[in-house]
């Protein structure tokens, strides 16, 4: 029986477990080349990770409909799909990363993760990685609105029985610390994924973390 005193970590995926930029970049190319459109510079495609897709073509099309939006969401998820038919997909976890989650469960934690990713594409990262028994709490684009939306957050604390109190969101974009102020939880920025420090911090973190050590001292302290 889950009660409201458990801790929770919830982790971001892109950008925080693993460094997928080189895929997503590929992926975001290979879309808009499906459509005859000039694909977006490798700045402004990290820009947008983190968010849902449709809402990841608005921030880059924002002339476009949301009909478009959608379609050329459909378009990335058949070059992701495509790219790991045939290549495969390359999405390193970080260094430190899967110490740190064993590390935190057997300290108590309990561990979720809340992403921009599908619950096709979350599960074979960490199933590829053998982190997925770890976590009890998985979110993801498929079931929830767009971060900064607090869905995500909010249905990872209730299956976890954990509090925003007890709770501590880790992420490297603006939109996972705006998720976690909307959801009432501490945010720990990282500086290894795709959004500044000074963006982190504007966004709402508490702390940003700059290397692995610091990250478990800061979660250590929440």
């Amino acid at each position: 029986m889950s009660t409201a005193s458990n801790r929770l970590a919830l982790f971001d995926c892109d950008g925080t477990l693993v460094d997928s930029q080189n895929d997503i970049t590929e992926a975001m190319n290979r879309c808009f080349d499906a459509v005859k459109l000039t694909p977006p510079t490798r700045l402004q495609t990290l820009s947008v990770i983190g968010l849902s897709l449709p809402q990841a073509m608005a921030r880059l099309l924002p002339d476009a409909d949301a009909e478009f939006h959608n379609h050329l969401a459909g378009q990335y998820k058949l070059a992701f799909q495509h790219m790991r038919r045939t290549n495969g997909i390359s999405e390193p976890l970080y260094p430190g990363i899967a110490e740190l989650i064993i590390q935190l469960a057997d300290e108590g934690w309990r561990l979720g993760v809340a992403t921009g990713k599908s619950d096709r594409g979350l599960i074979n990262c960490l199933n590829t990685h053998g982190i997925i028994d770890h976590f009890i709490t998985l979110q993801t684009a498929d079931r929830h609105p767009s971060k900064p939306h607090p869905s995500m957050g909010l249905l990872a604390m209730e299956e976890a029985g954990a509090t925003p109190e007890t709770t501590v969101m880790i992420g490297d974009t603006s939109y996972d610390m705006e998720m976690a102020v909307n959801a009432g939880m501490r945010g720990l920025g990282v500086n290894w994924g795709y959004h500044s420090p000074e963006a982190l911090t504007a966004a709402g973190a508490h702390a940003v973390a700059v290397d692995i050590n610091d990250l478990a001292r800061h979660i250590a302290a929440s």
